[in-house]
């Protein structure tokens, strides 16, 4: 009953502005896409959703996975048929196969997805199918259905505080909390389930979308097939034994022929055909047509505005070659604990006799989160030896000199790492938060200045939030320290807590005139989302034990 009534209030708090829109614009009942929800209360949405995953721990946030999936992700999105739209790209923490696109042109993938996939090709068809999803605003129509039905939009997301309120506040190792919130979220996917048309559409400009990136269009087709593969071999028929994406996406053979099809086509589009008679017989060769996508010519979209310039990493077509490094990545990552991707990685050596370097590399990292920093940094070194390029391999090995004690080679190999890309997220992420491990005022300056150049683009970056925050901290500045961790608690879902942080931050008498400026507009960009849920009578339960 307490969920029922705590449930039939916040989809009251989610439509009453939308009633109030209702009322002013009286919209027609059969008013396209958009009418409804306007691309910034969409945004919004998605940001909302995003945040609420991340507070009951379902992200998997991590800057090197970050960054390869949002390549992958832009790319393919710049080549879209909405190049305009922006997306935001995350990974989840949870190993079973699904992936989906909600409001705003936020996109989910599990860990269990990548796992599952052999090559960044078929990634990168999952992604493509639902960036089509977004560009041709299914996923919107889905929820625009829903808010006609009186179901809310945020159903995922607002169960989660729902559960919240059920226990009491403790959101970790809650398993009733982690199955109701596992019930709702399935049930909000649920109600935007794909039309058969809407999946062959999202197929179809998928297809075109990988082709023009530059992958394997072909891709989609064999990740098709692996999924009918899995769901043959779960018996018994019922749903939940077969994976999310299953459910969501159904797989037939007809469609699976139809990718294969598509694919050809695209594939017949972009290559010409020659055949040469020579005194051995005939000799048929295929090669790309001038200025194709998957020539890696500049992107010729004709969507996309003749002024428009794309990055450089859109122009490089094909696979970023990340991915065997990225896969063992998550394999550790999204493991129980450290000791558990130990054991994965004995099991891969008996069957296999022996592991790859990115299955080395994996080991490795299983390692170091297991503190065996000593043996961590030597099977670094040693594939860092064979590979002297590979930044991911330099960056772990940095860090684990960092955490074995050895600070001065640790920087030297981070120096040059940043000499080599003065741009790079994970990079400067991986060095400061080395420096703030020292727990001196000389390491949090020089990694307040490490952090400094990328802070401006940093607003929705929690990890980045935090290694400045506890950065400041460190060297004194508490006012922007103060300023941090509010952002951090907004972005990990907990918006009264930041809202409460900046106010306390406020009363401080050494906050000059532009802190307190910042402060201001940051409370009063954060109390209308703090009012509207105590209006719902949803309060944070840890503010709450402390009154």
């Amino acid at each position: 009953m307490r969920l029922t009534l705590l449930a039939t209030a916040l989809t009251l708090l989610v439509a009453a502005p939308i009633s109030r829109a209702q009322t002013e614009r009286l919209p027609d009942i059969g008013s396209s896409a958009g009418e409804l929800l306007t691309p910034t209360r969409q945004r919004e949405y998605g940001a909302m959703t995003l945040r609420e995953l991340r507070n009951y721990g379902y992200l998997l946030d991590d800057p090197l996975i970050d960054d390869w999936l949002d390549k992958v992700g832009q790319k393919l999105a710049t080549n879209s048929d909405r190049p305009q739209q922006p997306f935001t790209f995350f990974m989840l923490r949870d190993r079973q196969i699904n992936a989906f696109a909600t409001l705003g042109g936020y996109i989910a993938v599990n860990s269990g997805l990548v796992l599952t996939a052999t090559r960044e090709d078929e990634v990168a068809a999952v992604l493509s199918h639902e960036i089509a999803h977004v560009t041709q605003q299914h996923v919107l129509r889905g929820v625009e259905r829903a808010q006609r039905d009186q179901i809310p939009i945020l159903l995922g997301m607002l169960g989660a505080i729902v559960a919240a309120q059920a226990a009491g506040g403790n959101s970790s190792g809650d398993a009733s909390q982690a199955a109701i919130f596992s019930g709702l979220g399935l049930m909000q996917q649920r109600q935007i389930d794909y039309t058969r048309s809407n999946e062959s559409e999202a197929d179809r400009l998928g297809i075109r979308t990988l082709a023009r990136a530059g992958y394997d269009p072909e891709a989609m087709a064999d990740f098709f097939a692996r999924m009918q593969q899995v769901m043959r071999a779960n018996r018994g028929g019922e749903r939940e034994q077969v994976p999310d994406y299953l459910q969501t996406h159904p797989v037939t053979t007809t469609r699976i022929s139809e990718a294969h099809d598509r694919a050809e086509r695209i594939e017949r589009e972009q290559n010409v055909i020659t055949t040469v008679t020579t005194p051995g017989g005939k000799i048929t060769e295929s090669s790309p047509r001038e200025g194709n996508y998957a020539a890696g010519m500049p992107s010729t979209n004709p969507l996309l505005p003749f002024q428009v310039s794309l990055p450089e990493s859109s122009f490089q077509a094909g696979a970023t070659g990340l991915f065997a490094w990225a896969h063992e990545r998550l394999r550790v990552l999204s493991a129980n604990t450290p000791g558990d991707a130990v054991r994965e990685y004995e099991g891969i050596r008996r069957s296999t006799g022996e592991l790859t370097a990115p299955q080395q590399y994996g080991l490795a990292l299983a390692e170091l989160r297991s503190n065996d920093t000593l043996s961590a940094a030597t099977h670094f070194a040693a594939l860092l030896k064979a590979d002297p390029d590979n930044v991911w391999l330099g960056l772990a090995l940095a860090e684990a000199q960092a955490r074995n004690g050895d600070m001065a080679a640790a920087k030297q190999r981070f120096e040059a790492l940043r000499k080599h890309r003065p741009d790079s997220r994970p990079i400067a992420l991986t060095y400061a938060q080395a420096l703030n491990a020292q727990g001196t005022a000389a390491g949090g300056k020089q990694a307040q200045a490490i952090l400094q150049p990328l802070l401006g683009g940093a607003d929705d970056d929690p990890i980045f939030q935090q290694a400045y925050a506890r950065a400041c901290e460190l060297a004194g500045d508490s006012a922007k320290a103060g300023e941090a961790y509010a952002q951090v608690a907004y972005l990990n879902g907990r918006p009264e807590q930041a809202l409460t942080q900046l106010q306390n931050l406020k009363r401080r008498e050494t906050l000059d005139y532009y802190d307190r400026a910042r402060v201001d507009a940051r409370i009063a960009a954060i109390t209308p989302e703090v009012l509207e849920l105590r209006d719902a009578g949803i309060r944070d339960p840890d503010l709450d034990r402390n009154r």
